[in-house]
């Protein structure tokens, strides 16, 4: 199974489990006025747009409901939910290792899932 596939399932099953989740496309493209002769584009006064959260942010972002107890008794707060989706063989790199580090110890759920199984375990 692809890792787009496995993205699309874990995305399905999050939200199906209650939390809401995002795909989250990072990388860097060019804008500005374009032109197109053939199979050439010019664009011209040309910016960088960067896309995504941050380098290293993970493919589904969003938050998952908790219901907290005593001093918020009924309450329910979202908490920062990233999954960083890898096929069977695929690795994280050290910037989405990172990213996955700083989300949980400001308290959020963060973690790498290959399958839905895992991800579910993880927002549990």
């Amino acid at each position: 199974m692809t890792e787009k596939n496995i993205q699309s399932e874990i995305h399905m099953a999050l939200s199906k489990a209650g939390s809401v989740i995002f795909r989250n496309n990072t990388g860097m493209a060019w804008q500005g006025k374009s032109t197109r002769s053939g199979n050439i584009t010019l664009i011209k006064d040309a910016r960088p747009l960067h896309a995504g959260l941050c380098e290293g942010s993970s493919d589904l972002v969003g938050w998952t409901p908790i219901i907290v107890t005593q001093d918020m008794v009924g309450e329910t707060v979202a908490i920062f939910t990233a999954i960083e989706v890898k096929s069977e063989k695929g690795r994280a790199t050290s910037e989405q290792l990172n990213f996955i580090s700083k989300v949980k110890q400001a308290g959020g759920i963060a973690g790498i899932a290959r399958s839905t199984e895992e991800a579910l375990q993880l927002v549990k």
